[in-house]
């Protein structure tokens, strides 16, 4: 198997590590089997390209993976099947074909006697998402594209379903300094800010950071992992640089962290990688704004184990306000599931029934499970003959199958919260109580 692989470059080591806290985070794996692919590893490639089919049968990038680890190992038939496949599925991607290799006058590699790689290729996630499309509906609503400073968010907290108590904290604390300039001067608060929010996977910590980034009016920018990683010396301090200079030009403006503790994971867990270190000290840089400036500069981060991010990061004047983004309430469940079957054909499905067999599942969970009922009628339709609308007879069988997914988490959170007195997650704490976890 891949993950028993031993691999001399410290990318692939510590995004093996980030893959077993998250074994289901399938944009890491996807990662870390290209990584694998340009490396010429394509045996173990091939092996993760196929598990991560099994569980996304149409993931293209899945599939040119695979082909191109198939033609690696010589395996001619399997990598002709995986470029049919990608050719009905995305007819206009370009063919699965060989990553050309960076040139020799490229800057110094972390590791002198691997092999030279190209940029670590990544498909965004939201939570990944984490993103995930039913974090707090997100997938129902027309977002700006993440990817450019100049993009306004199109939303705002009034779009959240939920989450009151989460909203009137950011209100207080981050949004109405920030609005009020007569309020602000009075109170001495600086037009700057980091706030963590941290929560399990799908409840919509990515729809959140896009929320206040619209209610502030400022351009949004979405850093992902594949944003700033990359294997040569150096190379990845200064995308980060490049990142923070290009929010100052656009301030005011959000630049937001997706699976922060990617980047400023705790410098003692690294596995003896001086350049992991190097981003951290980075990052930190940046915040502190030490060479410029971040007035205007909001600078929010996402994670699942905000465990695992390291101390420093959490100091006054950076990451030093944590937000704990829990899993949809009983409105905001009547929300999204109202939402999400909202333009399919439904007879008189009773939410309220529900709701109340759902506490505990993400707004992922929930627009999954419409997703179920919803094929269990068109399954029904393309057998029987009869076009039919989605009944409460197929919630309740579907319900049987989709099950709340944050299970893993809260097993983490509950181990975390048994052993730290830390102040700033009393608001863990207090839910793992009303679950009787603690």
């Amino acid at each position: 198997m891949a993950e028993n692989f031993t691999s001399q470059n410290p990318l692939i080591e510590n995004l093996r590590a980030l893959i077993e806290q998250q074994p289901d985070n399938i944009a890491l794996r996807l990662q870390l089997a290209q990584l694998h692919q340009q490396d010429s590893q394509h045996k173990e490639a091939l092996a993760l390209c196929q598990a991560i089919l099994t569980q996304e049968p149409t993931n293209v990038d899945a599939m040119a993976c695979a082909a191109k680890a198939a033609t690696g190992l010589g395996d001619t038939a399997t990598a002709e099947g995986y470029a049919r496949l990608l050719a009905a599925l995305a007819p206009e991607a370009p063919p699965p074909v060989e990553s050309v290799k960076p040139a020799a006058a490229t800057p110094t590699p972390i590791d002198q006697d691997a092999a030279p790689q190209p940029v670590l290729v990544h498909e965004a996630s939201d939570d990944a998402a984490d993103d995930h499309p039913g974090d707090n509906v997100v997938a129902l609503h027309a977002v700006a594209d993440a990817s450019d400073a100049n993009a306004k968010s199109g939303i705002t907290l009034a779009d959240v379903a939920g989450l009151e108590e989460v909203k009137r904290r950011i209100e207080i604390s981050f949004l109405a300094p920030m609005r009020d300039p007569k309020l602000r001067r009075m109170y001495k608060k600086s037009l700057n800010g980091g706030l963590l929010l941290y929560g399990p996977p799908g409840c919509g910590k990515t729809f959140v950071a896009r929320a206040i980034a619209g209610e502030l009016g400022a351009s949004f920018i979405h850093v992902a992992l594949d944003d700033v990683l990359d294997m040569w010396m150096g190379e990845s301090e200064r995308k980060l640089h490049a990142l923070f200079e290009q929010a100052r030009s656009s301030a005011p403006c959000v630049i937001f962290f997706d699976e922060i503790e990617a980047l400023g994971r705790k410098r003692g867990l690294m596995r003896g990688s001086a350049h992991y270190s190097n981003i951290v000290n980075q990052l930190l840089t940046e915040m502190d704004g030490v060479d410029a400036k971040n007035e205007g500069v909001f600078v929010l981060g996402a994670t699942n184990q905000p465990w695992d991010v390291d101390s420093a990061l959490r100091r006054p004047g950076r990451f030093d306000r944590t937000l704990l983004v829990l899993p949809p309430d009983v409105a905001a469940r009547h929300h999204i599931l109202s939402q999400a079957m909202a333009e399919r054909p439904a007879d008189e499905i009773d939410f309220d029934w529900v709701v109340k067999r759902t506490q505990d599942y993400s707004g992922a969970d929930l627009v999954h499970l419409c997703d179920s009922a919803t094929e269990l009628a068109l399954e029904d339709a393309i057998t029987s003959g009869n076009v039919r609308g989605v009944t409460q007879r197929d919630f309740r069988r579907a319900i049987k199958d989709v099950k709340s997914s944050i299970g893993p988490w809260l097993e983490s959170a509950r181990n975390f919260a048994m052993y730290s007195n830390d102040e700033a997650y009393k608001d863990l704490n207090t839910f793992l109580r009303s679950r009787r976890l603690i």
